[in-house]
């Protein structure tokens, strides 16, 4: 089931990406597909309430097609990109006819038991390339919940632990660390890095959970950084029944993630470097975003969202064969619900653990101008409680820029964050400086997206006080996957 992808591990440079066949007169191909089709019917996972289907036609959801979020952690999960290369030559190879669908990329397909359908699969990859815009969903209306085929949703229940750390039945969900780690060697020296490790699940009509997986390390001591990818399907055995209290254990390709409680386990690996890490929630209780952990997109549909945002780390890091211990502080992001990713937008997104124990969640929402469309945030007092910061009292301000010589894609460098909240908490002045300027992950064959992630050193006042911190810093929307990138796999 291990889909390492050749290439995209190792520092920069040993993240390029292989070539691949390019299509020629990708648009008068999709027309011409177009023309063949009088009708798109539902076909297992590939649903449209349309009669006469304009091509490129995308997978749906659950509950047929519906408008993307934004391109965020998860925007090539949407029903194009690698999942929707990785959908179409699984359902050929299953021998399932189904409709054409635009893929944006081209599917590497294994030689048994489904070499008759390679020619097939290649040549529909191939000459649909390019159609439409990866990871969005074409169709209107609104996202209703997963039971309902009512165009007025039902109300949302509400955030329950220990059960709702357990996969679930939406149709996107992840589960995100990012940390900071310290430790020394057996000949004394210091080192210190930056992780991140992010479990996608992506659930689409009556297939197989597809789930991907990014696993980066930001070696601070040495200046470079790593990165890997993982992806494949799952059999549905793997999300536990409503209610389960068993917390998540999520394994794909070697790597795993499991917890229960605040209690969590990590391990990952690539070529040059691998943890094995411990993390303990040291606040009292898990973050509720937005006051109940409910999140509305309007017409795009809502998320689920929660945050460890304080958990303690132990473990070991092995950094090209030598075994480090290490400690240090990491945060934990859970969401799940019916969206999906909206072409051309993106975020920035702001983790701050603060020398005070106070902690920030900060999300600016853009629009394909890059305009700011939604922002807002939470802080966390040093006892785990927990205020909404209103969105006129935060400004976050880019300090400089850096050009990333994989994508072309130009990311804020460095920022100015202000808050000017009514409460000491919700009150600070900080300057977020990126540990690494290159710390971007393109991920074509699993995600289908190219973002920064990053770690940022963080200094200023906070509550009247001078404050140092450790950060992590998120940034989607700037760059897109150059179109000689390899796409996904199937498992």
């Amino acid at each position: 089931m291990r889909k390492a992808m050749a290439g995209m591990s190792g520092g920069r440079g040993g993240g390029r990406l292989k070539p691949r066949l390019e299509a020629s007169s990708t648009k008068a191909a999709c027309a011409a597909s177009s023309s063949t089709k009088d009708e798109l019917k539902t076909v297992g996972f590939l649903m449209s309430t349309r009669k006469k289907a304009t091509f490129p036609a995308t997978f749906s959801n659950r509950e047929g097609n519906q408008p993307c979020l934004n391109r965020g952690r998860a925007g090539g999960l949407c029903g194009q990109g690698p999942l929707g290369a990785a959908l179409a030559a699984r359902h050929l190879a299953d021998n399932i006819s189904l409709p054409f669908a635009c893929l944006s990329t081209r599917p590497t397909v294994r030689r048994s038991r489904i070499l008759f359908v390679l020619p097939a699969i290649l040549a529909l990859s191939v000459l649909l390339a390019g159609c439409g815009a990866p990871g969005t969903i074409h169709g209107g209306g609104t996202l209703a919940p997963v039971s309902s085929n009512t165009p007025t949703p039902a109300p949302l229940p509400p955030v329950k632990f220990p059960q709702d750390e357990a996969p679930h039945q939406d149709m996107t969900e992840w589960w995100y660390y990012t940390g900071h780690l310290h430790g020394t060697d057996a000949q004394g020296k210091a080192h210190t890095y930056g992780f991140e490790l992010t479990f996608f699940q992506t659930l689409r009509g009556s297939l197989s959970p597809y789930y991907a997986a990014h696993f980066a390390i930001s070696d601070i001591t040495v200046g470079q950084f790593h990165y890997d990818q993982r992806e494949g399907f799952l059999p549905s055995s793997v999300i536990p029944a409503p209610g389960s209290t068993n917390g998540f254990n999520l394994a794909l390709g070697g790597w795993t993630m499991r917890g229960l409680n605040g209690h969590d386990q990590l391990s990952a690996s690539t070529a040059d470097y691998s943890i094995a890490l411990n993390l303990t929630d040291q606040l009292p209780h898990a973050i509720l975003h937005n006051g109940n952990g409910i999140i509305s997109y309007g017409a795009s549909g809502f998320s689920y969202y929660y945050s460890r945002p304080l958990m303690a780390v132990t473990g070991v890091i092995n950094d090209h064969g030598t075994a480090i211990t290490v400690t240090g502080q990491a945060w934990m992001d859970h969401q799940w619900g019916n969206f999906l990713s909206l072409a051309g937008a993106g975020w920035d997104w702001f983790s701050i653990q603060l020398s005070n124990h106070t902690e920030y969640m900060l999300y600016v929402i853009r629009d394909s101008a890059k305009r700011p469309v939604s922002v807002f945030g939470t802080a966390v007092a040093a006892d785990g409680s927990a205020q909404e910061i209103a969105s006129s009292a935060i400004q976050t301000q880019a300090t400089g820029s850096w050009t990333s010589p994989v994508t072309g894609g130009v990311y804020p460098s460095g920022w100015k964050v202000t808050l000017s909240g009514s409460s000491a908490v919700e009150q600070a002045m900080l300057s977020l400086t990126p540990l690494l300027k290159d710390q971007e992950l393109v991920t074509a064959q699993s995600t289908g997206v190219a973002y920064w992630e990053g770690a940022v050193a963080i200094s200023g006042q906070a509550a009247g006080q001078a404050v140092t911190g450790e950060g992590y810093v998120e940034l989607t929307g700037y760059a897109q996957v150059p179109s000689g990138s390899q796409g996904g796999a199937l498992p």
